[in-house]
């Protein structure tokens, strides 16, 4: 299933694989001046490459090697000989091998499909991506995984953040994220004079500042009442019960891969280590 948006030159994609005649978790890619950011999920890379026919394509950037970011890479550069894509150096080793260097777990082969392998050159932090008429910085921004960057045009204001801001407050995190890594990567972006937010899934925000502060302040506090009951002796169950509220069905579709126990894990994995005030 595909929904396509237009914000003036920015064109948004939603994405996501057809269930019992719906949409499912979906993922969103964005086209501007010939720039394709993220390409979203095996499942949906022809409904993508049907979209693109007719619209020149200079080239792909991915904000991360997740499956559901990387799905049409493989099959827009056999379609459109030379086309390149960029993304993370840490990325490279799984966008050419998504099978042997990324396996995935039921859920996310039934939601999001095996990607087929792409070539890929690096982009560091700091690195410009020029189109005709657009800029955009690279900025690196680990915690949802360690690869992940986002992009910002700054005679525009447009910040494309991937999965590091997807809105919400969160009550569950996926077993291999950094809560800590991910509030550090926020607060870098939020120093930004962004005026558009264009994220990764849920809706684009014209207010970034309001949107990213909300989210830091959420995340921070969760993480300091995490600690404080975590000194006072309670087990992970306890914390999870006392602050996280009643079990959530994405815990179960995952079979506790993304769950509420994980959040509570990686705000202590950081405090057993001495990243932060135990």
């Amino acid at each position: 299933m595909l929904k396509a948006t237009t914000y003036g030159d920015v064109t948004r994609f939603d994405l996501a694989r057809t269930l019992a005649g719906k949409g499912r978790y979906w993922t969103t890619a964005y086209l501007v001046d010939g720039l394709l950011i993220d390409s979203g999920c095996a499942f949906t890379a022809p409904e993508l490459a049907k979209a693109l026919v007719g619209h020149p394509l200079s080239g792909i950037v991915n904000t991360h090697s997740h499956e559901d970011h990387i799905g049409a890479n493989g099959p827009l550069q056999r379609q459109r000989a030379g086309l390149p894509v960029r993304a993370h150096p840490l990325a490279l080793p799984v966008l050419a091998d998504p099978r042997g260097r990324q396996p995935l777990h039921p859920y996310r082969r039934l939601l999001w499909g095996w990607p087929e392998p792409s070539q890929a050159e690096p982009v560091a932090d700091g690195e410009a991506i020029e189109t005709g008429r657009y800029r955009f910085e690279v900025v690196y921004t680990p915690g949802h995984s360690p690869d992940h960057i986002c992009l910002y045009e700054p005679d525009q204001g447009w910040l494309f953040t991937g999965d590091l801001f997807v809105g919400g407050r969160d009550r569950a995190l996926r077993e291999e994220y950094d809560i800590w890594a991910i509030i550090a990567s926020l607060k870098r972006i939020a120093a930004l004079p962004a005026q558009t937010l264009f994220p990764g899934s849920a809706r684009v925000r014209m207010d970034p500042a309001a949107a990213l502060a909300a989210k830091i302040d959420h995340l921070e506090t969760l993480g300091e009442h995490v600690l404080a009951l975590h000194r006072q002796g309670r087990s992970v169950d306890e914390i999870v019960h006392t602050l996280l509220g009643r079990p959530m069905p994405i815990e179960l579709i995952t079979l506790g891969h993304f769950s509420r126990r994980w959040l509570v894990h990686s705000y202590l994995a950081a405090a057993s280590s001495g990243m932060v005030s135990p």
